[in-house]
């Protein structure tokens, strides 16, 4: 069965063409900065693509798996995509209106192309949905909560649960009973607690502004900074939420966003991207005390995303005379291939 995986962004689309029985990649690549151009042509380059793959048209795969980031309450699973699945994820929409809409078009585009080809939803708050009720919940009126849902539901679950099992499996453990904190660290970043292969904690939010500092999105501060600057610097609440998630973090400390350029400028001596770099590294290293915490025995610090990977440096300064005994590890993340195999799951 080939099967398709669709990872929709705000403005580019990823995607990876599988044979599962033979765990084999047939095609991958990405149409980028399609915001002009639509979902429609970018379904149809990607079909395009695929022929060279033994891919005629969509109608000729198995099955295709659409990357959706938000589920609400709604989705603790993969689900099979029907009209009442595409008419909640809309409804859903206003939880994340830059990421959902795109989602919904690439799903749309996509059964209108093959509409006899089952589709399936994997989404990106789903795993996070097995966490406690005195976690997810913020110290707001309970109205807040019930009525306007107003709540913690964290991000990356794709992510963190594709390096959960294979870290599970490198540490020759079933993922029922291995523990865990997983770092997926780019220029967006979250951490999770894992407890029995299942999350307990992480450390995005509402939204994914919260938590770890990330490229340009500011994490964990006091609201009230908020409130000052609205009222006494006359701060709009545009300006606010460009400020917190397109000039903030890495960025807004020191102008830059890509750690390598930032490592570069530490060895030059530059006392602003070192300050970055530190408060970076920092609020990581709480992160994990919280979660050794959470989860009192902790088998691996399971670190993925483009720097938990590729950046030793940053590796090394998290995981620097912390006071526990835990097995750091690097395992390369596949969304697109935890994709695949949910909808294939389904589907079979």
């Amino acid at each position: 069965m080939k099967i398709l995986a669709l990872n929709a962004g705000s403005s580019s689309l990823k995607y990876k063409l599988y044979d599962l029985a033979q765990m084999s990649t047939f095609a991958s690549g990405m149409i980028e900065d399609i915001s002009q151009g639509g979902y429609h042509d970018a379904i149809l380059e990607i079909e395009s693509r695929l022929a060279d793959a033994g891919v005629s048209s969509l109608s000729d795969l198995g099955a295709i798996g659409h990357r959706v980031v938000h589920g609400g309450e709604v989705f603790t699973q993969s689900v099979l995509i029907d009209a009442e699945v595409i008419e909640t994820i809309r409804g859903l929409s206003p939880l994340a209106p830059l990421h959902n809409p795109a989602n919904l078009e690439g799903i749309l585009i996509s059964r209108a192309h093959a509409p006899e080809v089952p589709q399936v939803a994997v989404f990106d708050t789903a795993f996070h949905q097995s966490i406690p009720d005195y976690a997810y919940r913020y110290a707001l009126p309970e109205e807040v909560y019930t009525q306007k849902g107003v709540r913690r539901y964290g991000f990356h679950g794709t992510s963190h649960h594709f390096v959960a099992k294979e870290a599970a499996a490198t540490l020759g453990k079933r993922l029922s009973d291995t523990n865990l904190i997983t770092l997926h660290l780019g220029n967006g970043a979250s951490a999770c607690a894992v407890a029995g292969g299942v999350s307990v904690d992480t450390s995005m939010g509402f939204t994914p502004l919260e938590g770890l500092v990330m490229g340009s999105r500011s994490g964990d501060l006091d609201p009230a900074i908020l409130f000052y600057l609205a009222r006494e610097h006359g701060y709009s609440i545009t300006q606010l939420d460009t400020m917190l998630n397109k000039e903030s973090g890495l960025l807004g400390l020191c102008g830059e966003y890509d750690m390598r350029r930032i490592h570069q400028r530490i060895a030059e001596g530059d006392a602003d991207a070192k300050l970055a770099h530190d408060i970076f590294c920092y609020r990581i290293r709480k992160y994990i005390g919280a979660y050794v915490a959470v989860l009192g025995h902790v088998d691996a610090i399971v670190f993925t995303g483009g720097i938990g990977e590729n950046d030793s440096i940053t590796r090394n300064t998290i995981m620097r005379d912390l006071p526990f005994d835990i097995r750091p590890m690097t395992i390369a993340t596949d969304e697109e291939l935890e994709i695949a195999m949910q909808t294939m799951g389904l589907v079979e």
